[in-house]
């Protein structure tokens, strides 16, 4: 080091020691480490293991009601988080801990509830862990080599000497003060180029910042020195490109690169002393609507006073209030080309537009004929219009914004609500042909709502002589219906009672037999009982336990309601709804059952909607669950996903996930799938039936990409929606065992 560095050097570590010793919070939770053999951290105690200066600190930190474990400044008075672990797992209570091996290489978090969330697990021996006062949390072996780093898998900050190789990105955090995944994506590609994209569409158009370096090889990484420099290296460390001019250097300061909430990435700096606070010196842009995807589909990026705001198109609202990247959906229930009952006007929005995305261009026209032209097309849901040319778009509307300089006209069609309005969509005839429809469809309710009453009154006289039989056996017995407000507990002789003494076998599996019950109270409910077998109450009494409980909060009609429970003695059961229909598995695997092509679909997109919590105490049946079950490895939310990917499959095929009877490059759905996706014969899949080739082949690549080995690979349940109703664009999939860049 150059002499000259020294007073430098010894002014900063003068103002950390001096702020840490002055901070009286530090003393409480933390201690000072510099290599750590073994141990654990627990939230209220030892919360933190710190890095020699004091200025980096690895642990837990609060988030909103609970804590995470991540590395933060501890040294200055924000305690900013620059790393977090597991960042979408929700955050723990404070009687979690956090424990360190050095035998066996784990670092794990682990609940008074046994669930367990790896960190770290390189399954080898390692000589101790260290917090360094890069930044840097590491694991190292006896010679000090580096196992394993928290550098190697950034979130959404890059901290001095930290880099961002090929291939490697960073995301940003959901909001200013949710850790977990967010919107926008920097990524380091492979051509040597710095790309912005939004997180769920990675692709070239929609772009909003580059650093222009495409073509200058596949090793290129982002790097970010001490003096605030952040550039690009290409492998033999020659300087491709200086993205910041390297003007920022300030004797004591720190600084960190992060993409932020809002999409922008941004150079940040604080000098190491009480009342100084983060500063800007850089940032992507200052356009604050450039990033795309800031407000959700169906809204606009509205920039006040370089604030920016979102606003719903004219007649749409909000999907969550206060929450604009869900964006807007229609206040009122559009009507598909079929039916021709509704009018519709034209409102125009200037000086805004949206993504390309037209289905019909019109050139040479005039903004009156424009707006015509969409108000009398059934299938047109907007039109920009810009410079004599006329583009005719469907919903969803994405990226949309409103620039002072943008010279183009958004014309929308929206609900006409006025009586006396002549800007209509239907002709007169058609109108007519409207209310004589209405007409009809008024008489038949009326005629049903008769119907229904009269099977009322017959269902209650019936009752009333069938009942009565059954009253004495009800009273006594204690088996009234309480599952509107919660799972009631039964007595196994109650059960038994039900279920004719668990005569009537309607189904079997691994783990127990199903039986038919009928239960008497203020009229007949049948129940569906299943009875654990005796080898799986000896090892699954935590999974019975939990089961209960998480089953029991669940209230939705795609799911079977669990009604009550047994745990009377030996004998465990669980008593749910009766399934009148059946199974989805009855539905799609007994051909006279079967839906068809558009129900099918319909019933795989309810399922995703509902898919959003990952319960770790509870296994499925062996070929639905993830591989990580079986390979002792973290267990995510991401085996929600490869159980989806499997059900998807089945839905598309109408057969099982295995079927020993079909011929042997048949029996496993999952690799027949890929070898007809890559052979170009998705046909085979679905025979003879009514099915979109382009929707077939979108839904089979979400379902490859769902269950890929690795889960890391594995797009969340939100962007599988989306891939499914056909918003964002889907990568072509690798094959599902093998292991390949991120989606």
């Amino acid at each position: 080091m150059h002499r000259d560095h020294f007073p430098l050097m010894h002014y900063y570590y003068f103002i950390i020691i001096f702020f840490v010793l002055s901070t009286s919070s530090l003393t409480t939770a933390q201690q000072r480490h510099s290599n750590i053999s073994s141990g654990s951290l627990t939230p209220t105690k030892t919360a933190t293991w710190v890095s020699k200066s004091g200025l980096y600190a690895f642990g837990f930190y609060q988030r909103g009601n609970g804590y995470s474990v991540g590395v933060f400044l501890a040294g200055i008075p924000e305690k900013t988080v620059v790393w977090t672990a597991n960042r979408d797992d929700p955050p723990v209570s404070d009687n979690a801990t956090l424990l360190f091996t050095a035998t066996d290489g784990r670092l794990v978090l682990q609940t008074p509830q046994g669930q367990e969330t790896y960190i770290a697990d390189i399954s080898q021996t390692v000589s101790y862990a260290s917090m360094l006062d890069t930044g840097n949390f590491v694991l190292c072996n006896s010679d000090g080599g580096i196992m394993w780093q928290s550098f190697a898998h950034p979130t959404d900050t890059l901290l001095p000497t930290q880099r961002l190789p090929a291939g490697m990105q960073l995301i940003s955090s959901a909001s200013k003060t949710d850790q977990s995944t967010g919107t926008f994506g920097l990524y380091m590609q492979r051509d040597g180029n710095l790309v912005q994209y939004p997180n769920d569409a990675i692709t070239i158009p929609t772009a909003y910042w580059a650093s222009d370096t495409y073509g200058m090889g596949d090793n290129v990484s982002l790097n970010l020195d001490e003096d605030g420099n952040l550039f690009l290296l290409n492998a033999t460390g020659f300087n491709v490109k200086n993205i910041t001019s390297r003007v920022y250097a300030t004797r004591g300061a720190i600084y960190l690169l992060r993409i932020d909430w809002d999409g922008l990435f941004r150079l940040y700096s604080h000098n190491l002393n009480p009342s100084s606070r983060w500063s800007v010196p850089w940032n992507s842009t200052s356009d604050r609507c450039a990033p795309r995807g800031l407000c959700g589909l169906n809204s606009f990026c509205v920039s006040n006073d370089l604030e920016p705001g979102c606003s719903c198109l004219p007649g749409f609202a909000p999907v969550t209030q206060g929450n604009w990247t869900s964006g807007c959906e229609r206040n009122f229930t559009a009507e598909s080309c079929k039916n021709k009952g509704r009018n519709y006007t034209i409102r125009a929005e200037a000086n805004t537009n949206w993504e390309d995305v037209s289905y019909s261009v019109q050139s040479q026209t005039s903004k009156e004929d424009c707006r015509q032209a969409c108000l009398v097309d059934c299938n047109c849901e907007a039109a920009l219009y810009k410079d004599g040319q006329c583009k005719k778009q469907r919903l969803p509307l994405k990226y949309g914004r409103r620039s002072s300089q943008s010279g183009s006209i958004a014309f929308v069609k929206v609900e006409d609500t006025s009586e006396s309005s002549t800007e209509t969509f239907l002709p007169t005839r058609e109108r007519k042909k409207g209310i004589r429809a209405k007409i009809i469809i008024i008489i038949i309710c009326l005629f049903v709502s008769l119907l229904v009453v009269n099977v009322v009154i017959l269902g209650v006289i019936h009752h009333r002589y069938r009942a009565s039989p059954y009253r004495r056996i009800s009273y006594n017995a204690n088996i009234g219906f309480c599952g509107d407000i919660a799972p009631r507990s039964f007595r196994y002789a109650e059960l038994e009672l039900i279920t004719d003494g668990f005569e009537e076998e309607i189904g079997s599996g691994a783990s127990g037999t199903v039986y038919k019950g009928t239960m008497k109270n203020n009229g007949t409910k049948f129940v569906a009982a299943k009875r654990l077998h005796q080898k799986v109450l000896a090892t699954s009494e935590r999974e019975f336990q939990t089961e209960i409980k998480v089953i029991g909060r669940a209230h939705h009609r795609n799911l079977l309601r669990l009604l009550g429970y047994s745990i009377d003695g030996p004998n465990k059961v669980l008593v749910y709804e009766y399934m009148r229909n059946g199974s989805l598995a009855d539905v799609l695997f007994t051909p006279e059952m079967q839906l068809n092509w558009v129900e099918r679909m319909r019933i795989a997109r309810d399922i995703a909607r509902d898919q959003t919590k990952t319960f770790t105490g509870i296994r499925g049946t062996r070929g639905y669950v993830a591989p990580e079950w079986h390979r002792r490895l973290p267990v995510t939310f991401k085996v929600d996903v490869f159980s989806f990917g499997i059900v998807l499959l089945e839905i598309v095929c109408c057969r099982k996930n295995l079927d020993h009877s079909l011929p042997e490059d048949q029996v496993v759905l999952e690799e027949w799938v890929y070898e007809c996706f890559e052979g170009g014969e998705l046909g085979r899949l679905v025979g003879d039936g009514e099915v979109e080739p382009k929707e077939l082949e979108r839904t089979i690549k979400v379902a490859l990409w769902c269950i890929l080995d690795e889960p890391s690979l594995r797009p969340s349940m939100k962007k599988v929606l989306l891939m499914l109703e056909g918003t964002v664009d889907i990568p072509t999939p690798p094959n599902p065992n093998s292991f390949m860049s991120t989606i």
